[in-house]
């Protein structure tokens, strides 16, 4: 049975629980341990898929086809363990199976209430799944006091005490204030979260305390003793410079060092040396280059969460700096002058959305990037754009465009009505439901030998992440090869075009996947390694 660390939060919301969480999960594996993370969200969608980008942040696919929070991104990244379906639940999940077990007869005629069947199921996801990992890390969503999170710590209370403290932790993530007119920090807001902890039941057993100063002895020993805590297990979460120093700076505040003790295990020092290579490689690049994202989700740049991380790795990975440049693609659509704004970067990428708006603007930053010679890289919509740009404009299919957006007199991008899934036939119609009816997770790729697809990869065969509903018709890959535009990458059975490139251009590629889905800071994605590295080149040009 491994054991469990409950992470919770207080005070505020975005205080870093998932990274804090993802943090403690890789000093645990720096020790020698196996982890898994899990996410429990205590908002009523069954999942985020339909939730507006823009509200939640982007959706991340796991290679099962789960459509997850982005913390779970943070999981992948900083630990290398792929998530799963079982690695997040939300209370719309878990109604719908205890109403479906209920409508089936499964509770023999029993009232169906909060305690114990909800909390039952909450327990047994938090049980479920498991493998031989030493360690389960379960981050619950929002903050104590949140009338939807009840049930979530309901059910690790009751965990606590089945289990007993040689299996459970509970971290409880707060906020100390610095209040600059009285030049200190206060602790009130951490001793308040703290007994609104104690009121469900909850004790904590280590305190994270985020904070932008130091904290005093003082201060630390006056919250040890307000929250009935070792004063050792009163731990700061310091700003950093990027989050990659964060396993680094909670090690250094003792985090990982506190979890072994409250468990009693050995406490060996955990092997940090990937962690201080990449941090010296951000700390010290050889050079800078720009990039320009061309979305239309650019308000919130949580919507491209995993996407610009993946630029930072390809980053990494070349020993340069990536200045990221968000720009609203709407902006295309309706300033003229706005896309000469692209003259001064080194590379375009256009990622994924659904829906008709900003289209057009997509579509005239990928027939500048291709006329400027400027280095592209399309993410799924991105590609569908692309392919578009290249009908229009060079193929002389002015009709071309995407039934998404109605009935275009060329359907040059469809809706996907039929797809191989391992050994099933999965099906769809423009009829069903919006949620979770997308080709989701990982499916193979077939790559064609001498393409820069294939020189990147340096495979073959890949397995890349997708989401999306419709795709190129490859009735139409003749026409669009003739113009130009390779169709290097293909579903094994050669009917769904995967990637695409442009052998007459310095770096031309879009592909039908989400590949920054899959990138890490210790192994960086070969696509955007190879896009920062023609942007690195495009820029010594200019």
């Amino acid at each position: 049975m491994p054991r469990y660390i409950f992470i919770t939060g207080g005070v505020v919301s975005s205080l870093g629980k998932g990274l804090g969480a993802a943090a403690l999960a890789a000093l645990l594996q720096a020790r020698g341990y196996k982890v898994r993370l899990r996410k429990l969200d205590p908002y009523l969608n069954v999942d985020p898929g339909t939730m507006s980008p823009t509200q939640h942040g982007e959706v991340f696919v796991t290679d099962d086809g789960a459509e997850t929070d982005l913390d779970l991104g943070h999981y992948e990244r900083f630990t290398g363990v792929h998530a799963r379906k079982s690695d997040n639940v939300t209370t719309g999940r878990i109604y719908s199976d205890v109403l479906a077990r209920e409508r089936r007869g499964d509770y023999l005629g029993a009232t169906i209430q909060v305690i114990p069947h909800v909390t039952d199921a909450i327990k047994a996801f938090v049980k479920s799944n498991h493998e031989d990992e030493d360690f389960i890390l379960c981050e619950i969503g929002g903050t104590v006091g949140d009338i939807e999170s009840l049930p979530f710590l309901e059910a690790i209370r009751q965990l606590g005490n089945e289990l007993g403290r040689e299996q459970t932790c509970f971290l409880h993530v707060t906020l100390l204030p610095y209040i600059a007119a009285a030049g200190e920090l206060k602790t009130k807001p951490t001793q308040h979260s703290v007994k609104e902890l104690q009121s469900v039941g909850i004790q904590p057993d280590i305190l994270l305390c985020r904070t932008e100063h130091p904290l005093p002895d003082e201060q630390r020993g006056k919250i040890g003793l307000f929250c009935n805590i070792r004063e050792s297990a009163v731990i700061l979460g310091l700003d950093v410079n990027n989050i990659y120093e964060v396993p680094l700076s909670y090690h250094e505040q003792g985090l990982d060092r506190e979890v072994v003790r409250h468990f009693g295990l050995e406490d060996k020092a955990p092997d940090l040396t990937a962690w201080q290579r990449i941090c010296d490689g951000i700390a010290s690049p050889d050079s800078e280059v720009t990039i320009a994202i061309v979305g239309k989700y650019t308000s919130l740049q949580d919507s491209y969460k995993s996407l610009g991380e993946a630029l930072f790795h390809g980053g990494i990975a070349n020993r340069t700096k990536v200045n990221i440049e968000w720009i609203d693609s709407e902006l295309f659509e309706t300033e003229d002058a706005a896309i000469e704004a692209l003259h001064h970067v080194s590379g375009i990428l256009v990622p994924g959305g659904f829906g008709e708006r900003g289209s057009e603007g997509k579509i005239r930053a990928i027939q500048f990037a291709r006329e400027h010679a400027i280095p592209y890289f399309g993410i799924c919509f991105g590609m569908q754009m692309a392919v578009l740009e290249t009908a229009r404009n060079i193929a002389g299919m002015s009709g071309a465009g995407s039934s998404e957006f109605g009935t275009p007199e060329i359907s040059l991008v469809g809706l996907m009505t039929e797809w191989t899934s391992g050994n099933a036939t999965q099906q769809r119609s423009a009829d069903d439901d919006l949620g979770g009816t997308m080709r989701l997770g990982a499916y193979p790729c077939l790559l064609e030998a001498g393409t820069l697809a294939h020189q990147l990869y340096g495979s073959e065969e890949i397995s890349e992440r997708h989401r999306h509903r419709y795709e190129v018709n490859i009735a139409y890959s003749d026409t669009l090869e003739a113009a130009g535009m390779k169709l290097s990458g293909l579903s094994p059975d050669g009917h769904l075009p995967e990637i695409v490139e442009r052998p007459d251009h310095p770096f031309f590629v879009a592909v039908q996947f989400h590949p920054e889905l899959k990138s890490k800071p210790f192994d960086p994605h070969p696509l955007f390694t190879g896009f920062v590295a023609a942007s690195m080149e495009k820029s010594r040009l200019v």
